[in-house]
């Protein structure tokens, strides 16, 4: 089967013919239909995130089970999935208090780009390919954890769904579980991209008052005015800070979030929220990167600083049930998909993506 391949940091992915091992005790086989093309695949390829290589990226996809190993029950051939790129073993500390993405037994061999068991079921001749995330969606197929499947309803297309496996989850829980925004506070959301935009759409639905869209790209403004935002600022030739203090009398947000992940971003999110208000830091930076606050000012402002990963969601419950608003209309997924592609033109896709040309590009399989 055909996947797409990152041999060496900072060179473009090659699609690759690729030997596949069928699943193992615990495991499943997936012929992926969709996946979404995220920054976080980008750092893979930039070597911003240390992985072993070679690798197949990807890691927000949906698809249709087409074998299962010995021992799996959550799912069966033909269900759909949505697949978690943080799977959590449901027993340790963490799952136990609904934070899957901190899991402690997944944690260590998730970034050893293997399965549970320490091996890879990807081969290109006889070495090994790595895993991303135990997910590794630029492939029409792929063996995952049974712990990666979230089994959803067949009426949801697939391309929508894979979409729920990172950025609309992340955004959403960033809003809904993380800062739990209420009706009539004042929100500020710093970087509309796959997860800002999603924070957009949560905090309208949640009954923020003000949702102030910022970005330097004028086609995700356009897009955050879609998902709800009631105010922009073109970071690229505005001020954003005098901006949003005219529009909040001076005070600042209640909440403002930070998804892109810029040190210089970030702190201009903590310099937007009100006293004892709080700024949500969605956006992960480079791994040498690190912001100031001053430790006499900040002290006195009564602000909370919290960062917020995969949303603080728990995929088993949350994937569903986003599923569930968009089929009753109350969440939009078809609108973040500005573009389509095959999967030869992933470089393409990546390009678009860094040029701010789309809200979310998928990547599409027979």
């Amino acid at each position: 089967m055909k996947a797409a391949v990152i041999h060496q940091p900072g060179t473009k992915l090659a699609i690759e013919e690729i030997q596949l091992e069928k699943p193992r005790s615990g495991e499943v086989l997936i012929q992926i239909a969709a996946s979404g093309v995220c920054f976080s695949d980008w750092h893979l390829v930039t070597g911003a995130t240390p992985h072993p290589l070679p690798a197949i990226p990807g890691h927000e996809g949906a698809g249709i089970v087409l074998e299962v190993g010995e021992g799996v029950k959550r799912v069966k051939p033909g269900d759909h999935v949505v697949l978690t790129w943080a799977p959590g073993c449901g027993e340790c500390f963490y799952c136990l208090r609904h934070l899957p993405a901190h899991c402690e037994r997944s944690y260590n061999w998730l970034w050893q780009g293997t399965l549970q068991d320490g091996t890879t079921r990807f081969h290109l001749g006889d070495k090994p390919v790595y895993h991303f995330s135990a997910s590794s969606t630029f492939a029409e197929q792929t063996v995952v954890p049974e712990i990666s499947c979230i089994p959803i309803r067949q009426d949801i297309p697939l391309a929508q769904a894979a979409l729920v496996g990172c950025s609309v989850t992340t955004g959403i829980g960033a809003v809904v579980n993380t800062a739990q925004v209420r009706a009539g506070e004042n929100v500020a959301v710093f970087g509309c991209g796959g997860v800002g935009l999603n924070i957009v759409q949560a905090a309208a639905l949640s009954g923020a008052e003000k949702v102030i869209a910022v970005d330097a790209v004028p086609f995700k403004l356009s897009m955050a005015r879609t998902l709800g935002a009631t105010h922009f600022v073109n970071a690229q030739d505005q001020p954003a800070i005098d901006l949003i203090q005219g529009w909040t009398h001076n005070r600042g947000v209640d909440k403002a979030f930070e998804a892109t992940g810029r040190p210089q971003v970030m702190q201009q999110a903590i310099a937007a929220t009100r006293k004892g208000g709080m700024t949500v830091l969605a956006g992960i930076g480079p791994h040498d990167s690190s912001i100031q606050i001053s430790a006499s000012d900040f002290p006195r402002q009564s602000k909370r600083i919290v960062s917020t990963y995969y949303g603080d969601s728990d995929p088993r419950y949350d994937i569903p049930r986003i599923l569930d608003l968009y089929a009753a209309g109350k969440i939009k997924l078809d609108e973040l998909i500005s573009r389509r592609y095959r999967l030869g033109d992933i470089n393409t896709a990546f390009q678009d993506m860094l040029a701010g040309e789309v809200a979310r590009g998928v990547i599409e399989f027979d």
